[in-house]
């Protein structure tokens, strides 16, 4: 698939919210209280609709007829983009909340920042998601602390997800050339700048919740280049499974 820069940019974004919101959704009926359910629904929303609207802009700068449907539903494993930490299975409570801090804590100072974006278009949706991803921030860094400062068992479980996880931010501060052509153009913002926010915000939850940061020997990287972990078919098969046996099909 050839992508343009902006065309790139654009379907990544929408790729890391959209997966991380159907992970999200996958805990409705599930979750261990129904305030969570709320919660964990409304957040999932939140990315879905900014997966929207990454996908109608990616759309609209592609200029082949493609729209948030087709870019959803109709690609194969190979021409997605998200990053593999908005991919890795929910896991237990603990798992979920984790995985949550870990991208929120990133997506939140990189939404702000592309609210100066040169792109008009990505800094009016960035300048939303702020504020929808600064909640995600604070509701899973309150429940990563109660769990890490918790039980001895509600402890382990947070530390042994953390340990799981954290290799896969890594891959968060990585950029190529697709992304230094606009950064350089004002256009996108440069991800090794935010690592020091995001650690502040992650290093602050962790010590408050009694959990040991693990050492960064080893990344998990490739995702945003369509090599994905061995979960991202199954993903595809439910999300997609519908528009794939029914083309066309509408409500």
């Amino acid at each position: 698939m050839h992508e343009t820069p902006l065309f790139a940019y654009a379907l990544r974004l929408a790729d890391n919210a959209l997966i991380l919101g159907h992970r999200l959704s996958e805990w409705i009926g599930h979750s261990p209280a129904l305030e969570e359910d709320l919660a964990l629904g409304n957040m999932g929303l939140d990315l879905i609709g900014q997966a929207r609207a990454f996908y109608a802009y990616a759309g609209e700068v592609e200029g082949k007829g493609r729209d948030e449907d087709k870019l959803a539903y109709l690609r194969d494993a190979k021409d997605w983009r998200n990053v593999l930490l908005v991919e890795q299975p929910n896991g237990d409570f603990a798992a979920t909340m984790i995985r949550q801090l870990l991208f929120a804590a990133y997506a939140h100072p990189l939404y702000a920042a592309l609210t100066k974006s040169k792109d008009q278009t990505l800094a009016a949706i960035a300048a939303k998601a702020e504020k929808e991803i600064a909640y995600h921030v604070r509701h899973s860094g309150e429940w990563v602390i109660r769990l890490g400062d918790g039980t001895a068992e509600s402890y382990a479980r947070t530390q042994e997800a953390l340990d799981e996880l954290y290799a896969y931010s890594t891959e968060l501060f990585e950029s190529d050339d697709v992304e230094r052509a606009l950064i350089e153009a004002g256009i996108a913002v440069d991800p090794a700048v935010l690592r020091p926010e995001w650690e502040r915000t992650v290093n602050h939850v962790f010590s408050e919740a009694t959990l040991k940061t693990p050492p960064q020997s080893f990344a998990q990287t490739g995702g945003r280049s369509g090599r994905h972990s061995e979960h991202f078919g199954y993903i595809l098969a439910d999300m997609q499974f519908l528009q794939r046996t029914y083309p066309g099909a509408a409500w």
